[in-house]
C-alpha cells in the first residue's frame, strides 16, 4: 500500500553525541577523511548501505548502537576531536584572511549545479563539478563566498540500461529533509523565502534550503512549496528538464531569486553583503537585472545602475560553442518582464537590448543568455587559455573593429579540489614523505611550482600503489557490472563471467564523461578488429572502463551508449571493456586513481576545459588526448602523450574520425603499451613509474582548485571589488552619461592625417621614429579619447600580430577644423616585416578595457598610404 503522507523521523542522539550532528550537516566530511573514518565506526555496514552519507547514517543507527557509543570514552575522544577541528576550520584565519588589504569582503557565486558530494544529488556533469570544487577551495582558502543555486527535486536522472543497452532514465524524489540541509528561517521560525512575479498577476514563491560546504554557505531555491499552484512547484523539478518556458522560469529563480535570498541570507546571518557578483555560466544572467532594479530603487536611472552592477560582476563562460548555450524567443522574454510580471520598473525593451544577438550573424530575434552575462560583467573568462581565445572570436561581434585578441575575454584555467578527489592512498603516501600538515597545505593552498618532494618517493611504492589502486578499481568495477547486470535481466547462474573482468596486472584505460557527441565516446571502436586486438594482445593487452550518461532529450548521445554497451557485451571482449552506468561522483572517486592511462578523444577545440583528466593527474594516471582544454596548455611528452587531430577545414568528418582513430590506436599499440609493460633490471617499468612521478611533480601543483580560485581572487575578485567601490552613485551617473555623449559623437571621430620620419620603406633595427597624428574628434575633448601607435610583424596580408601599443600625446589643436594634433615615438624593435597604424578609442579611468565600448577610429586607406604604414 502507498503511504498517503511521508514523515521524516530524526534520531534523538544523546547529548554526548551531539557533535556528531554539526558534523554530519558540514559537508566538509565529504573532503575530510577523519570525520568520514569517524562516521564509519559508529556502524560500518550502516555506512556502506547509505552511500557514504552521514545524514542517512544517523538516521538508521539503532538507539541502544548510539547509547554504546555515548559510553565509549575512545570514540567521545575521537569526536570531541573532529568537532574542534571542524570549529577551527570554520572559524580561524586561512590564505584569504592573510593577504593584503582590499579584497572584497564577500562574493556571491551563482551556479545552475554544484557537485558537492554524492549525497547532495545537484549536479549533471563538469560544470556542477566545477562549481562544487570552486566552493570547496574558497572554504580551505577562508574566501567568503556565498554559493547560490537551486534545489531540484528529482535532481539529474539515474541511469541504468535496457537489455539491449538502451539508456534508462530514472527520477528519485529527493526529500530536502533527509539531505544535508536546513531550511534557513526568519527570526520568528518560519521558513525564509523569496518571490517572483508572475505574468497575469500570478506569482512564484520559492523556500530557501542552506548547505554548509565548510566555511562557505550554499543557498539552494525550492519552488516546490504550498503556496504555488503545481505549475510553479514543477519549477525547480529537474535540473535542465522541461522546455523554453520552464527553463526560463527556472533561470529567472536563479538570478533574481537568488540575489533576493542573498539579501534575506545577509539580513538574517550578519553575513557580509556580497561586493562581486560572480555568474558562473549564463544560466544566472538575470542577476543583474535584479540588481540594477535594487539601484533603480534607490534613485538611480538604469543606465547608471547599469554601470554600477557591471563594475562588481564576473562572468565566466563554460561553452566553446554558441549551441550550448541558453537562447530564448524574444517575446517569450518580454512576456515575463514589465509592468505585468517582474521588475516591472524597468522598460522591457532594456531589458531585451542586453541579450538580444544585435550583432553580424546574431540571430535578432533571440535572447541570448551568455550574451547577457557579458554585457552586464565588466570581466568575463574563459575556463582555459585555448577556450579563452575561442570565447574571444565566438563573442568578437559583441566588440566590433576588434581584433579577437583584444576582445576583453580573459581565461583561468579551471582546477580540481585535490582533497576530493585524490585517493587516501595517493595522500598517505605524500604525508609519509614530508608530513600530513604540508601535504594538506599542498593539496588545497598550493603556491608551488613543483612538487619536487615526489622526486624522493622510492620507485617500488609507486608502482605498489598504483597497483593496489587498481586492484581496488577492479573489484569496484565488478560489483557495480554485476549489479547493472541483474538491472538488465540476467539471473545469477549467468554471470559467473564477471569474477573475471579486468586484471590487476593489465594496463587500465579510463573514459568518462557526458556523452554529447563532440566528445566521441565511440571514436575508440572506430575500427573494432584493431581495438580487439589491442583489448587481447597476447604480451601487452589493454582493458578499458568506459562510463557516461547521455542527455534524457538526446537520442543521438543514447545511440553511442548503445553501440559501446553492444561492443562491451560481447563475450569475446567483455572482460577487457565495460561500460558502467550511472556515472557520478561516487564512482569517479574510484576511476581516477584507478586508472593507469585517462583517455580524451573530443573534437578539438570544443572541450573547453576536461577537468577530468586533472583529477587522474594527481592520482598519478597519465593522460593520453586530444591537444584541448587544459591539455592544450599544460602538455609535455615527458608525462603523457598527444593524439593528432586532422582538424583542417578541407577534412570531413568521417575522414577526421577515421584519422584521429588511427592515431589513437598507434598510440596505444607502440608507446603506451609498450611504456607500461617494458621492465627495468629491478623488475620494475622504471620509465613508466618516471612519467608517473613527472605528472605528480609538474602536473600537481597547476591542476588544483586552490591555483583556481587565488587566480579568481587575484585577477577578477579584487579588481571587480574595487570597481564596486569607486563606483558611487554619483560616479555611476557620470560614467553613463559620458557613455551616452561618446557613443553619440563617435561618428564624427576620425584620423585624418598620420605621417612619420621615415623616408624609406627599410630601417636598421633599434631605429626610433617620430610619428604624428592629426586626429578629428568632433564635440569630444582629448580627455575622452586615447589615441595609440600599433605596432610589430606583419604576415602576408599585413595584418599585424602580437601587435605593441603605445599612447601617443597631444601637442597641439584644435584647429579650425577642430582637430588636434598627437605625436610620439615609434621603436623599430624587431626585425623583418613590420608594420605599424594609428587608432583612436575611448578613454576614461572608470572603464576595465579600452575595448569596453566596442569603438575605435582607425585611418582610411587613403590616410594610411600617405603615412608609409608599412615598412620591408
Amino acid at each position: 500500500m502507498k503511504a498517503i503522507r511521508r514523515f521524516t523521523v530524526r534520531p534523538v542522539l544523546p547529548a554526548a553525541l551531539h557533535p556528531l550532528s554539526e558534523l554530519a550537516r558540514n559537508l566538509r566530511w565529504s573532503w575530510h577523511a577523519e570525520t568520514r573514518d569517524l562516521f564509519q565506526s559508529v556502524d560500518p555496514e550502516r555506512w556502506a548501505a547509505s552511500g557514504g552519507d552521514p545524514v542517512r547514517l544517523l538516521g538508521s543507527v539503532p538507539a541502544d548502537r548510539l547509547a554504546e557509543l555515548a559510553e565509549d570514552r575512545r570514540f567521545l575522544r575521537r569526536l570531541a576531536a573532529a568537532a574542534d577541528d571542524l570549529r577551527d576550520y570554520v572559524g580561524g584565519d586561512r590564505w584569504y584572511q592573510a593577504q593584503p588589504g582590499g579584497l572584497p569582503a564577500a562574493v556571491a557565486y551563482f551556479s545552475p549545479e554544484f557537485g558537492i558530494t554524492a549525497a547532495l544529488p545537484q549536479y549533471s556533469g563538469g560544470l556542477g563539478i566545477l562549481a562544487g570544487d570552486h566552493l570547496k577551495a574558497a572554504s580551505d582558502l577562508g574566501v567568503p563566498l556565498i554559493g547560490v543555486g537551486l534545489l531540484y527535486r528529482h535532481g539529474y536522472f539515474r541511469q541504468s540500461l535496457s537489455r539491449d543497452g538502451w539508456q534508462q532514465e530514472h527520477y528519485p524524489v529527493l526529500d530536502p529533509n533527509e539531505l544535508p540541509l536546513v531550511p534557513l528561517r526568519e527570526t520568528d521560525g518560519s521558513p525564509a523565502q523569496v518571490s517572483l512575479a508572475l505574468p497575469g498577476g500570478h506569482g512564484m514563491r520559492a523556500r530557501i534550503w542552506q548547505a554548509q560546504v565548510g566555511r562557505v554557505p550554499l543557498l539552494l531555491l525550492d519552488s516546490d512549496v504550498e503556496e504555488n499552484d503545481l505549475g510553479e512547484r514543477g519549477v525547480t523539478d529537474r535540473l535542465y528538464g522541461g522546455g523554453s518556458e520552464h527553463r526560463l522560469l527556472q533561470e529567472m529563480l536563479l538570478g533574481i531569486g537568488g540575489v533576493r535570498a542573498v539579501r534575506t541570507y545577509c539580513r538574517l546571518t550578519g553575513h557580509p553583503e556580497p561586493e562581486v557578483f560572480h555568474t558562473n555560466e549564463g544560466h544566472a544572467g538575470f542577476l543583474g537585472l535584479e540588481r540594477i532594479a535594487e539601484l533603480c530603487d534607490r534613485g538611480l536611472d538604469f543606465d547608471a545602475g547599469l554601470e554600477a552592477v557591471r563594475a562588481g560582476t564576473v562572468f565566466t563562460t563554460h561553452t566553446p560553442v554558441p549551441a550550448g548555450i541558453d537562447r530564448f524567443d524574444r517575446e517569450l522574454v518580454a512576456r515575463h518582464f514589465g509592468p505585468d510580471a517582474e521588475l516591472p520598473r524597468i522598460d522591457v525593451e532594456r531589458i531585451l537590448r542586453l541579450g538580444l544577438e544585435t550583432y553580424p550573424g546574431g540571430e535578432p530575434n533571440l535572447f541570448n543568455m551568455a550574451v547577457m552575462g557579458l554585457r552586464l560583467g565588466q570581466r568575463a573568462n574563459g575556463v582555459s587559455l585555448l577556450h579563452g581565445q575561442v570565447s574571444r572570436e565566438m563573442f568578437a561581434g559583441l566588440w566590433p573593429g576588434f581584433d579577437p585578441d583584444e576582445v576583453p575575454i580573459t581565461s583561468v584555467t579551471n582546477g580540481v579540489h585535490a582533497p576530493t578527489w585524490v585517493a587516501p592512498e595517493v595522500f598517505r603516501l605524500g604525508a609519509r614523505q614530508i608530513g600530513v600538515q604540508r601535504t594538506e597545505d599542498a593539496l588545497t593552498v598550493g603556491g608551488s611550482e613543483r612538487w619536487d618532494s615526489v622526486a624522493d618517493i622510492p620507485d617500488q611504492e609507486i608502482w605498489e600503489l598504483r597497483r593496489s589502486l587498481r586492484e581496488q578499481l577492479v573489484d569496484e568495477v565488478r560489483r557495480r557490472l554485476y549489479a547493472s547486470w541483474r538491472q538488465r535481466g540476467a539471473g545469477t547462474a549467468e554471470l559467473g563471467w564477471i569474477d573475471g573482468v579486468l586484471d590487476p596486472d593489465v594496463l587500465t584505460i579510463g573514459f568518462a564523461r557526458r556523452v554529447p557527441s563532440y566528445k566521441r565516446l565511440t571514436l575508440m571502436l572506430r575500427d573494432r578488429d584493431r581495438l580487439m586486438d589491442l583489448l587481447l594482445h597476447p604480451e601487452r593487452p589493454v582493458q578499458i572502463v568506459v562510463a557516461g550518461k547521455a542527455h534524457p532529450a538526446d537520442d543521438g548521445g543514447k545511440r553511442l551508449v548503445q553501440e559501446l554497451v553492444r561492443y562491451a557485451d560481447d563475450p569475446r571482449v567483455r572482460h577487457r571493456l565495460v561500460f558502467l552506468p550511472d556515472y557520478g561522483m561516487a564512482m569517479a572517486q574510484k576511476l581516477y586513481p584507478g586508472c593507469d592511462v585517462w583517455l580524451n578523444n573530443p573534437l578539438r577545440p570544443l572541450e573547453a576545459c576536461g577537468t577530468s583528466g586533472m583529477k587522474a593527474a594527481l592520482n598519478g594516471c597519465l593522460n593520453l588526448s586530444v591537444l584541448d582544454g587544459w591539455w592544450e596548455e599544460w602538455f609535455r611528452p615527458d608525462f603523457g602523450w598527444a593524439i593528432p587531430t586532422a582538424d583542417g577545414q578541407a577534412t570531413d568528418e568521417d575522414r577526421r574520425d577515421d584519422l584521429e582513430a588511427s592515431a589513437l590506436y598507434d598510440l596505444l599499440e607502440k608507446r603506451v603499451a609498450p611504456r607500461f609493460y617494458e621492465r627495468g633490471p629491478g623488475g620494475l617499468p622504471d620509465r613508466w613509474i618516471e612519467m608517473v612521478r613527472q605528472t605528480l611533480t609538474h602536473l600537481g601543483p597547476k591542476v588544483l582548485a586552490g591555483r583556481m580560485v587565488r587566480e579568481y581572487v587575484e585577477r577578477l575578485y579584487a579588481p571587480a571589488a574595487r570597481s564596486h567601490r569607486a563606483m558611487t552613485p554619483d560616479a555611476a551617473r557620470d560614467l553613463a552619461e559620458w557613455k551616452t555623449r561618446v557613443r553619440g559623437a563617435w561618428h564624427d571621430v576620425a584620423v585624418d592625417h598620420v605621417e612619420t620620419s621615415a623616408v624609406t620603406t627599410t630601417a636598421e633595427l633599434g631605429t626610433t621614429l617620430s610619428l604624428r597624428v592629426l586626429v578629428r574628434l568632433g564635440g569630444l575633448a582629448p580627455d575622452d579619447v586615447e589615441v595609440q601607435a600599433v605596432s610589430g610583424r606583419v604576415d602576408a596580408e599585413d595584418r599585424i600580430a602580437d601587435a605593441e601599443c603605445v599612447p601617443l600625446k597631444p601637442t597641439g589643436g584644435p584647429d579650425a577644423e577642430g582637430r588636434y594634433v598627437y605625436e610620439g615615438p615609434l621603436s623599430l624593435d624587431r626585425t623583418g616585416p613590420f608594420g605599424y597604424t594609428v587608432r583612436v578609442l575611448p578613454a576614461h579611468p572608470l572603464l576595465a578595457s579600452a575595448a569596453e565600448l566596442g569603438l575605435l577610429a582607425v585611418p582610411s586607406e587613403e590616410t594610411g598610404e600617405g603615412g608609409g604604414v608599412l615598412m620591408r
